[in-house]
């Protein structure tokens, strides 16, 4: 088969979820099949983080906005490319192509109710096309690819799929999320002392930056100890706006927001944390709690949506809405020391269960199946 795999935004330097998951779904295709003909078509960028192999052909397409390089330019390159198959593998897909398409739909967030508070023009953008594009491209896919049995389920009853068109593939990490041996000092990059808290937020509503930092604050009001938060990047207004409505000044001071991190750097943060907090109202999958576990460090997460699927039924499970949840776990962490080193023991076991190997695996029999 002559296959085609759109990876648009696999080659931009900060990179997000879906495109950490294609683009390691291409690197395991490359080492295990040797058969199909791939043409994997990328937005040019300034991290060509993949190169073409015999088989596998990195094809650069360029048009300057994303819808445009969606509906326009990618059915045309792969129409020159004649390709027997066109996976879109970002929620989204071309409607005027007669290729058969499979689809990976992580979620169908843009289905449910829109948080008004959600300021951000590309995630307000992106919920529109979306809700314009979905609808219009299902019937037109041989298969539709989901990464939970919880997102698996959600997509057949709120979209009225046959069960039969739907396949659920549960993503991997990187096998460089252990735990660490000897000295490392990477971490010192973005905080200077270890042991402290890790989150992953910001200004998306699903992602619950606002009651995390809710629990940040009663956790300093009670703890001895006052670790550190260190976040990835916040923009101060929404920062300020959360710590004037809710008269939490006491965290402005314990906080460390050194901006973007290196996806590279991220083993070193996850092992020198005491706790990561992956606090998210709703996830489809969830690599980061993945990520947490598999490199030792106990993991807070959510009782919603998929995070119990992923974590399993001995994670720490807190119900994301209520901050003195989140906050009691935190000090429980701290002040109950089997319970922090059991936690350990889990994450690492659970963590062997998922592999980008197994993803791929399972992707190429996707493939197959549409012959």
């Amino acid at each position: 088969m002559r296959i085609g795999i759109e990876a648009q935004r696999i080659f931009r330097k900060n990179k997000h979820g879906m495109d950490y998951v294609v683009l390691q779904e291409i690197l395991e295709i490359q080492k295990m099949d040797h058969e199909n003909e791939y043409f994997v078509f990328v937005k040019p960028g300034d991290d060509p983080c993949v190169k073409s192999t015999e088989n596998v052909h990195i094809v650069e397409v360029n048009c300057p906005s994303y819808p445009l390089w969606e509906q326009w330019a990618l059915p045309r390159a792969a129409k020159k490319a004649k390709v027997d198959l066109l996976h879109c593998t970002s929620n989204t897909a071309p409607i005027w192509c007669d290729i058969p398409l499979v689809l990976t739909l992580h979620d169908i967030i843009f289905l449910e109710p829109r948080d008004k508070q959600n300021k951000s023009l590309y995630q307000n953008m992106g919920w529109f096309y979306r809700r314009l594009d979905v609808p219009r491209i299902l019937d037109r896919c041989q298969r539709i690819i989901t990464v939970s049995n919880f997102e698996k389920q959600n997509i057949i009853n709120k979209l009225r799929i046959p069960e039969e068109r739907v396949v659920m593939i549960y993503n991997g990490y990187n096998e460089w999320f252990r735990p660490i041996e000897g000295e490392d000092h990477v971490y010192q990059k973005y905080i200077p002392e270890e042991g402290y808290f890790f989150f992953l937020g910001n200004t998306d509503p699903k992602k619950n930056t606002e009651r995390t930092l809710v629990a940040y604050s009663k956790y300093l009001e009670q703890s001895k100890v006052k670790r550190k938060l260190l976040m990835a990047d916040l923009d101060a207004d929404f920062l300020n706006d959360i710590i004037s409505r809710h008269g939490i000044e006491n965290i402005r001071q314990q906080m460390v927001m050194p901006g973007y991190i290196v996806n590279g750097d991220l083993p070193s943060i996850y092992n020198h944390a005491f706790a990561f907090l992956y606090t998210s109202l709703r996830e489809s999958f969830g690599i980061p709690l993945l990520e947490g576990m598999a490199c030792g460090t106990p993991v807070i997460t959510s009782n919603t949506s998929s995070m119990p699927e992923i974590g399993g039924p001995e994670a720490i499970l807190v119900n994301p809405e209520y901050s003195d949840e989140i906050a009691q776990m935190m000090l429980r962490l701290e002040t109950d020391g089997d319970f922090y080193n059991n936690q350990k023991k889990i994450g690492l076991e659970r963590a062997k269960l998922f592999s980008w190997k197994k993803t791929a695996e399972q992707l190429l029999n996707v493939y197959q199946s549409c012959k």
